[in-house]
């Protein structure tokens, strides 16, 4: 780990932006090489009004329809998150500029009503957030996030939850209302019960065991709740799968699913970079297995594909990855959320 390293923050470099015709950088022509961060990287936080929040979701492997996003930039800092790349099409970067400036969309509740009172709506399952965390540090302050609950419960509408947070605990009530009605999932990521390996990782997110003390205490309360293995890394996290699997499991999840890290764009270089500072002594065998599962590249956009790899490698994690999940979640099932209950304007009715 080298001297000037960044704790907290995952990315440890700025990456360039494809979209930009200019940009700052380190090295200059007479040899000069300036560090233009400051050591104590404070979090910008910069404020959108879009005009509409919730985008139907065309890619076919990711298992939703629509998606909400009330952040765009995650304070997270996973060293991973394939939303890195997203950050470039807002003229910031996928390394420190990703977790350091984020975007917020401070209207986002009163979109998403707007778009419940239109005649032509039909209710379908909205996942918060699919891109970036909508439980991420910010959202204690801002709570945007809870006002799109109360939206939802509001018009009893579906919603899916899935975060590297527990911050959902603040929300209990309104998630208790809506699971009342099978209105409500949530879904808690965890790839490691390694706490130093996270803490380097993922290191704004909440630790595993708090996550699974989060786990057991909405599934005590009728919440459903599923566990997202994700990503699994191999030569990195993948060997903890059954123990990750078996611990949900026994914190009341009721199912498990994975995906295999992708480092797409110029993500690669930041993941790149991590790897060597904090595990050097593996580097080749963690890079190395990471193309082996994408076919000699670091990432895969092939549908289908690009979330379970292909080869020898892959084949033996998806098969570590089911048997745990046939072993440790036997019923495996999760209630199928209700679009009957939406209120057509938000009022009761009668009949």
């Amino acid at each position: 780990m080298q001297k000037n390293y960044r704790k907290g923050r995952g990315a440890q470099i700025i990456t360039k932006n494809p979209f930009l015709a200019q940009e700052y950088v380190t090295d200059h022509e007479e040899g000069l090489d300036e560090e233009l961060l400051p050591e104590n990287l404070q979090t910008r936080i910069y404020y959108e009004t879009p005009k509409t929040v919730v985008n139907k979701v065309e890619s076919p492997d990711v298992g939703m329809e629509y998606s909400l996003n009330p952040y765009q930039g995650c304070e997270h800092g996973c060293v991973y998150c394939y939303a890195r790349k997203t950050h470039e099409f807002w003229g910031f970067n996928a390394g420190l500029d990703f977790e350091s400036k984020i975007v917020v969309k401070k209207n986002a509740p009163n979109l998403l009503e707007q778009l419940f009172l239109k005649p032509s709506w039909k209710p379908e399952t909205i996942v918060l957030s699919g891109n970036t965390d909508c439980y991420q540090p910010i959202e204690r302050k801002l709570k945007i996030t809870r006002s799109l609950l109360e939206v939802f419960a509001r018009f009893r509408h579906p919603v899916g939850i899935i975060s590297k947070n527990t911050l959902m605990l603040r929300d209990l009530d309104l998630l208790q209302d809506l699971a009342k009605d099978n209105l409500v999932l949530v879904i808690l990521s965890i790839n490691t019960l390694n706490e130093k390996l996270r803490s380097v990782m993922e290191p704004r997110t909440a630790s595993a065991i708090k996550k699974l003390k989060a786990i057991e205490k909405m599934s005590s309360l009728g919440i459903p709740v599923m566990v997202m293995n994700a990503p699994v890394i191999p030569g990195l996290n993948h060997h903890e799968i059954p123990q990750i699997i078996k611990s949900a499991a026994e914190h009341g999840a009721l199912s498990a699913g994975y995906t295999l890290v992708r480092l797409n764009g110029f993500i690669a270089q930041v993941f790149e970079n991590w790897l060597k500072q904090n595990f050097a002594d593996r580097f080749d065998k963690v890079w190395n297995q990471v193309r082996e599962v994408h076919g000699g590249q670091v990432s895969d956009s092939v549908f289908g594909r690009r979330m379970r790899g292909e080869g020898n490698i892959a084949d033996v994690i998806n098969q570590l990855f089911h048997q745990a999940r046939k072993k440790y979640m036997r019923n495996d099932s999760l209630p199928p959320l209700d679009t009957t209950k939406f209120r057509r304007g938000g009022h009761y009715q009668l009949f």
